[in-house]
């Protein structure tokens, strides 16, 4: 990760490099527009904290890169697997910045990231869908919902293999798919064109740690080179996809 972050602070641009008008708005309007003190964040920042001083033992299924079972503290896993309140709000702005109201979550993990969507999705009346793997991490996430009253929110629990299909066939289409679920290329690619038959012109995917390993630096080269790609953002810690036809397919490299 040392060598990729050196190539991406090399590389990275800021606005002066986007002629086209759309991604030049996205940019200095949404991405770089940070507000961390809205009142909206403060209660999901609480539960962070709470969740990274737990020591309720969890029994882990995995079937990500850590595939097995395993017992491991909630405040191990929420120090080491939970976004940073800066993804999170990024993640917020761009559902609300494209009015999204079908959001899916593939991963939800202890649910921090999953309530900054849920937060959004109330202001565009959307619905969050959630998949999560192992039950009792589930059962957590549950407790953060409730605690954060995030009434827009839908789990379903189980291996993402087995359960994103069924998931979709629900769904007439998606706005807003946040990828962070196994950090592998196979899987990575299985969910990127599962989803692909349930998008629409102004859908958006975010796919966290494209940077992570060797095998996500090959995902994302992957998904930028498909031909429904238009437009790519990487931001280092997650990369940005669009299908809007009117776009040339052009891909860039953004401080963040």
């Amino acid at each position: 990760m040392i060598r990729s972050l050196l190539r991406y602070a090399g590389a990275a641009r800021d606005e002066h490099s986007l002629h086209s008008p759309f991604l030049f708005e996205l940019y200095t309007q949404i991405i770089r527009a940070d507000s961390p003190c809205e009142p909206v964040f403060a209660s999901i920042r609480t539960r962070r904290r709470e969740l990274r001083r737990s020591r309720q033992t969890l029994h882990v299924t995995d079937y990500g890169t850590g595939a097995g079972e395993y017992d491991r503290s909630v405040g191990s896993i929420a120090r080491a697997s939970l976004k940073s309140d800066k993804i999170g709000r990024l993640l917020y702005r761009l559902v609300r910045r494209f009015e999204a109201k079908t959001v899916l979550d593939l991963g939800t993990s202890l649910g921090i990231t999953t309530a900054y969507l849920a937060k959004a999705t109330e202001a565009t009346s959307g619905t969050v869908l959630t998949v999560e793997g192992c039950p009792q991490t589930a059962a957590v996430a549950t407790e953060t919902f409730q605690t954060l009253s995030c009434s827009t929110v839908r789990q379903v629990v189980g291996n993402l293999a087995q359960t994103l299909g069924p998931v979709l066939t629900e769904l007439s289409q998606i706005d807003f798919v946040f990828f962070d679920a196994n950090h592998r290329y196979e899987p990575t690619i299985h969910y990127f064109m599962t989803c692909l038959d349930h998008i629409h012109n102004d859908s958006v995917f975010i796919f966290d740690d494209i940077h992570w390993s060797a095998d996500m630096e090959r995902a994302w080269e992957t998904i930028k080179a498909h031909p429904a790609v238009t437009v790519t953002i990487d931001l280092y810690r997650v990369g940005i996809v669009f299908f809007r036809r009117e776009q040339p397919k052009q891909h860039f490299v953004l401080r963040f």
